[in-house]
């Protein structure tokens, strides 16, 4: 008989009501000091370890936790800082490095200088928080290091730059929440780490011909931190290599024996567990046969991968399978019934004696618990499961399998009726919505002309200047405004007063936009609280709550809508506002709304129909929208996809479905327009070169790309092929409380101008400005435009003539 044991892989670092967040902004605004901040974060991660002991999680995961991020931790612990922080050699100028801090939300203080030129380490070879802090957000003197997507989630790593550094354990970061858990809880953890070879393939900067040195030289650190951790009486560490589910090459295959052997002979009594997630392992045959005691893989976003390769190579025999049935990335509640079956299947096959049941991935990427979500339909509540449910829904599992499943069998049927309530719900059932889907042609939706024949009804419709500056829609959300907001959704506000106050934002806005010499406008979006949560709450088959909040960066928290069911418009969303700007200037004022891949990818989604038919829901209605817009007179309609890539699969196999569903949605959500209606679409954070075509083929006739924090590396995607389109390349991140300068800005365009028309070139920032301060977005603003103008000036010999991307010069 197969015996089991609930596990987890990580835990939500947030707290329930965003302790974690309020405890680090306190910090970076000066209003409590370090002691403080780590004597209150302590507080929180022993609680967080004592609800998972009460949970009943056996194996409960220790290191995890972290001030900023993981990958930063790791960083960190071997001595891995970017050498402008240190006084190196490698120091970059803001021309050449201008991604700037990532700290960046709504109650942010502005950056204060620490005072010293660079920072150093103390007696004992750590550096401080304060280092720590800088390198993930900026300083006044340096750029903070790039952050980017974790694998296709929407939380956000910051990206280690090794360049010229030589790694040197500094401190044993997992022996020290180890023995913390030990001696403060009497809980005998199990330590957590990203591998090496992760961290090393995730990294930057990295010389060619460099990188199996530098793993030459981190195996023996890690190696070292195995040998404490089992002298200290750790039974199993979780190694992370989810870099294993891409494509594994020849050279990587090695690379893994060699690691992992060393860590068996330096560690022989620790167990190890090599834990994948987000996808199946690619050389299965090859990674179960690794010297390590157990293999973790994820049997949820796995595409059935991972349990088709179990069941034809079987498993060895002498390893435990850590199987991650429960998923660990969305909300939804689990038929524990067919968990159960899953879970027989696997056991079946791997023939084991022992197996660990645990998520499909850490926590991280989910909220706390439903418990306090008392306002929701009792049938979606009950239908949901946060990080707290899903121990929960393990250890029911854990004990069918161990006691038999008549010992869990109330749970389970719990579970079963739970979810079948939720999908006989007539939310789930709109006839409605199928017949309009029903109608959809399968061919790909096309505008009435060509871009070549629109780009010139839009040059002489919109008369803009070479070079055209706009920002990305959102504008500073002061303490003011969500204020207001709060005020009227309490009811302390009437619906007249707080039209009132929006009204007199959004007219204050435009005439500082007017002032500034922005040349196409947004509104502010001051009525909005995200640009995703928004939607969900008018849009049919959202609901919103009220603390599912996950972190996305740093202390940048989000609260994605629940998508439940069937999706459709009730009535215009975005006009009023859009209208109302556009009545106060001649400017031309963009219709903001967010594209249906993004509120896809942004939201928590129903998991009982195929992507490609809620994603085409959301079209549906956004189309309506636009349409609404467009009739309203606004003739300039933004439908943002910045998470276009970041919803790529992590398997290239599976690339062109994805790409071809993502097209067809975006393009069934704008090309009911007439041909002098310019759509524009932003996209962020992300590397483009693998997918310039199907972005053309979205056919938006204006997109904005982030540049500044990728040091306009992303230029390098429009070398290889061509580009007709309108394109901004952002020029000054908005992540950052640090004001951009004229120079670094023209760097950036000059850049991009070495391989694209500045006929079809747009100044723009990286992103939405919602989360700076007015002190900051005004002055930066003010230099992009005087860049702009420089710009002209130098480009206009070259340009005359040429149609701009939305006029003429």
């Amino acid at each position: 008989m197969t015996q089991a044991k609930s596990a987890n892989l990580g835990y939500p670092r947030i707290g329930e009501k965003r302790e974690w967040k309020k405890l680090l902004e306190a910090h970076w605004s000066g209003k409590i000091d370090e002691a403080e901040l780590e004597s209150e974060t302590k507080k929180l991660r022993l609680s967080y370890l004592k609800k998972q002991q009460d949970l009943k999680t056996e194996w409960i995961p220790v290191g995890d936790f972290s001030l900023y991020d993981h990958v930063l931790d790791t960083a960190f612990t071997f001595g891995l800082v970017p050498q402008r922080f240190t006084g190196g050699t490698n120091t970059a100028s803001h021309e050449e490095n201008c991604s700037c801090g990532q700290g960046a939300h709504e109650e942010e203080a502005a950056i204060v200088d620490s005072g010293a030129a660079f920072f150093a380490p103390n007696e004992e070879g750590v550096y401080g928080l304060d280092a720590y802090f800088a390198v993930a957000r900026g300083t006044k003197a340096f750029a903070a290091s790039p952050m980017t997507k974790w694998f296709d989630t929407n939380y956000h790593y910051i990206v280690p730059e090794l360049q010229g550094l030589k790694p040197t354990l500094t401190h044993n970061r997992p022996l020290a929440f180890y023995l913390e858990a030990k001696e403060e809880l009497g809980i005998d953890g199990k330590p957590v780490i990203v591998g090496p070879l992760t961290l090393l393939k995730l990294a930057r900067g990295i010389e060619a011909g460099r990188f199996d040195s530098l793993l030459d030289e981190l195996i023996p650190l890690y190696a070292q931190v195995l040998k404490e951790l089992s002298e200290a009486g750790a039974q199993w560490v979780q190694i992370d290599e989810p870099i294993l589910v891409l494509e594994t090459s020849d050279e990587d295959a090695a690379r893994l024996r060699k690691i992992y052997e060393a860590f068996a002979a330096a560690a022989p009594e620790l167990n190890i567990l090599l834990q994948t997630y987000f996808e199946s392992v690619s050389r299965y045959e090859e990674v179960v046969q690794l010297p390590v005691q157990a293999i973790g893989l994820d049997f949820v976003h796995d595409r059935g991968r991972n349990l088709a390769a179990l069941e034809q190579h079987g498993f060895p025999q002498d390893k435990i399978l850590a199987a991650g049935v429960i998923d660990g990335r969305n909300i939804w509640r689990s038929d524990l019934k067919v968990k159960l079956e899953l879970l027989r299947r696997i056991e079946k096959a791997a023939n084991a004696k022992e197996l660990f049941i645990q998520p499909s991935s850490s926590l991280l990427h989910v909220p706390v618990t439903t418990r306090s979500e008392e306002a929701l339909d009792a049938k979606i509540k009950n239908g949901l499961s946060f990080a707290d449910e899903k121990l929960n829904e393990i250890a029911v599992l854990v004990k069918a399998l161990n006691e038999g499943e008549e010992a869990a069998a109330a749970d389970i049927q719990e579970s079963v009726d739970a979810v079948a309530a939720l999908n006989a719900s007539p939310e789930r059932n709109d006839e409605s919505v199928r017949d309009a889907l029903g109608k959809l042609d399968a061919s790909r939706p096309e505008r009435l002309s060509p871009y070549a024949v629109r780009r010139d009804v839009q040059a002489k419709h919109w008369p803009l200047p070479l070079l055209p500056t706009t920002t990305i829609g959102s504008l500073p959300q002061t303490t003011e405004v969500r204020q207001a907001r709060s005020k009227w959704k309490k009811g302390e506000w009437s619906e007249q007063q707080y039209v009132d106050f929006l009204h007199a934002e959004t007219e204050r806005w435009i005439r500082i936009q007017e002032e500034i010499g922005i040349d196409v406008l947004v509104h502010g979006e001051f009525e909005r609280n995200d640009m995703v949560e928004y939607f969900g709450e008018q849009l049919a088959g959202f609901t919103t709550s009220a603390f599912a909040w996950v972190q996305s960066y740093g202390s940048r928290c989000v609260k994605p809508p629940i998508l439940f069911g069937d999706v459709k418009l009730l009535s215009p969303m975005t006009v009023t506002e859009s209208a109302y700007a556009q009545s106060l200037t001649d400017k031309p004022v963009k219709g903001m709304l967010t594209g249906p891949i993004t509120i896809y990818n942004w939201s928590f989604v129903r998991d009982d129909l195929p992507r490609s038919v809620v994603q085409n829901q959301i079209a549906l209605a956004l189309r309506a929208e636009v349409s609404a817009l467009e009739e309203a007179g606004i003739g300039m309609i933004q439908v943002d996809e910045p998470a276009l890539r970041e919803g790529l699969p992590l398997k290239r196999q599976d690339w062109q479905d994805y790409l071809d569903d993502a097209v067809y949605a975006f393009r069934a959500s704008t090309t009911s327009v007439q041909d002098e209606t310019q759509i524009h679409t932003h996209m962020c954070y992300a590397e483009f070169g693998d997918i310039i075509q199907a972005i053309s083929d979205l056919d938006a006739d204006v997109i904005s790309i982030e540049a500044a924090r990728s040091h306009g590396d992303l230029v390098s995607a429009f070398e290889d092929g061509t580009y007709d389109k309108g394109i901004g390349l952002g020029v000054f991140d908005i992540h950052s409380p640090r004001l951009p300068e004229q120079t670094e800005i023209e760097s950036i365009a000059k850049r991009a101008l070495e391989v694209l028309d500045p006929a079809q070139f747009w100044i723009n920032p990286d992103c939405g400005l919602k989360t700076r301060r007015e002190e900051e977005v005004v002055p930066s603003l003010k230099t992009m435009v005087a860049s702009a103008k420089a710009l002209r000036e130098q480009f206009a010999k070259t340009a005359a003539g040429g149609a701009v991307a939305g006029g003429q010069d």
